[in-house]
């Protein structure tokens, strides 16, 4: 399974997550079922949003965006997972390695400063309700959504750039079940201290940079929450960033466990497992998480299939 003086190899071998062909059967049908309800769950919302009318507002474009990423950033990685859980060939080519990399590391750092407008957004709502269709007027929103994915697409193009240039001499085995940006520098036989560096500055930027203006946004929330009298008006300020919170509180979470330390400290099964939830966990729960609970969009799913039997009946 090894290469050796060869700076290019033509392909590497996923290791997975385990060796043990029962438990990656197991892994099989938990990971198909978890990736069509993911399917289900963030397609149906993108539908159901771009459907109902009355859901064509500020924080529902958003929502749209970001069930439309988590559909896109588990597709990047399950399918070559799932192939890969059936079979004892783990190959995967160098262009689709980099290929994944690319859109894993887009699709990452875009839902990164989604959120961080999501959260601009409630801050608006709540602290200047007044003025919010003016603020987050159309040209704006789609201004923020523009942004987001323009600075993913520079991080991705920093990231790729940077791992294109390594070296790869004696193994081509990665000790992961993607090809994510930790376990690819471990292969090189280069020294990887510059691109280390740069890597942890991008990503680290990009986390933190995000991570701010979220926190600055729910302190200023959280202000005005308190000053409300009624215990009604702080239930409803509550209820309309919970579902938010609890959505970034876990992603987050997760990323900065994986990715703000230095590659010499990526730990095989703990760095797994958080990977495990951020690529393939999460995007199953966002649509539970902002959507099930959400009375608009109950009503918005019924809305939409009675008029759908309504346009049945009609033909």
């Amino acid at each position: 399974m090894g290469r050796k003086n060869n700076t290019q190899v033509p392909d590497f071998i996923l290791l997975g997550l385990t060796d043990s062909e029962e438990v990656q059967r197991v892994l099989f049908v938990q990971f198909l079922l978890i990736y069509l309800v993911t399917v289900l769950g963030n397609a149906g919302m993108v539908l159901i949003i771009r459907l109902d009318l009355q859901l064509h507002t500020p924080m529902y474009f958003f929502l749209s965006h970001l069930s439309f990423l988590d559909l896109s950033y588990s597709t990047v990685i399950l399918p070559k997972t799932l192939e890969n859980l059936l079979t004892s060939t783990k190959y995967i080519s160098y262009v689709s390695c980099f290929t994944q990399m690319y859109f894993f590391v887009f699709l990452g750092a875009t839902e990164c400063f989604l959120l961080s407008s999501m959260a601009y957004d409630r801050y608006v709502a709540i602290c200047n309700p007044l003025h919010y269709p003016v603020v987050m007027s159309t040209r704006f929103c789609c201004s923020l959504v523009f942004a987001s994915y323009s600075i993913g697409f520079a991080d991705s193009f920093v990231n790729v750039l940077c791992m294109r240039r390594l070296h790869f001499c004696d193994s081509n085995v990665i000790h992961h079940f993607f090809c994510d940006t930790s376990p690819v520098l471990a292969l090189s036989c280069t020294d990887t201290n510059d691109i280390e560096i740069m890597i942890f500055i991008v990503a680290g930027s990009t986390l933190m940079v995000t991570l701010i203006m979220i926190s600055v946004s729910y302190v200023s929330i959280l202000s005005t929450i308190l000053k409300i009298t009624s215990t009604s008006g702080k239930q409803k300020a509550f209820s309309t960033c919970a579902s938010h919170l609890l959505g970034i509180t876990i992603f987050y979470g997760t990323m900065i466990f994986t990715y703000l330390k230095p590659s010499s400290s990526y730990s095989l099964g703990k760095d797994q497992v958080a990977s495990v939830f951020y690529t393939i966990v999460i995007p199953m729960l966002n649509p539970l998480i902002y959507s099930l609970r959400n009375k608009e969009v109950k009503n918005a799913f019924i809305r939409v299939m009675q008029k759908g039997e309504g346009s049945g009946h009609l033909k």
